[in-house]
């Protein structure tokens, strides 16, 4: 079976969370399944492998989650862009709408060297709001975005658009 549909297939939906109206795309469930989890890692490894990338930076939390293990594999620094106050050094914030409120995001000063090109993961594509933040973060510390990469895409929602004004590469796994 296709990954794409292993996704579809293993991705709970949650309806009314984390409040009413929104269908909460749960991969928790990904978890859940070494051999799919392992598999995930290997299609990005193989995806990102020859784009001549320095750096990944995931999104707390859930970028975490397979943006490191690709990092490791790439052989390349993995860049944490956390939540307000979690980080405990020198660091820079850009605040953004959620599709569902509004948020903060950090990231240590000297997480990002001059010129280095940058892939950011994240678990979902929403409205792009995360994701681009963390796109303006990177670019304020002198660091090039090479593109963007996600397990899931919302593409109702159309957060490509927002991205593309600091990459036209954004990829997924599967889009609902």
């Amino acid at each position: 079976m296709k990954l794409s549909k292993k996704l579809e297939t293993t991705i709970r939906d949650v309806v009314d969370f984390p409040k009413e109206g929104i269908v909460f795309k749960d991969i928790s469930t990904i978890m859940l399944d070494a051999e799919l989890s392992n598999e995930i890692v290997e299609s990005l490894y193989q995806k990102h492998k020859n784009n001549s990338l320095d750096a990944i930076a995931g999104i707390e939390s859930r970028g975490f989650l397979f943006g490191f293990p690709l990092a490791m594999r790439l052989g390349i620094p993995f860049v944490l862009i956390r939540k307000q106050g979690k980080l405990p050094y020198n660091k820079i914030s850009h605040s953004y709408d959620l599709e569902y409120g509004s948020a903060v995001i950090e990231m240590h000063t000297d997480a990002i060297q001059l010129n280095q090109r940058v892939l950011i993961h994240d678990d979902l594509l929403a409205t792009g709001g995360s994701a681009a933040a963390a796109a303006e973060l990177i670019t304020k510390c002198g660091g090039e975005i090479a593109g963007f990469d996600f397990l899931v895409t919302l593409d109702f929602l159309e957060g490509k658009e927002k991205l593309k004004n600091y990459s036209d590469n954004i990829t997924n796994l599967v889009g609902f």
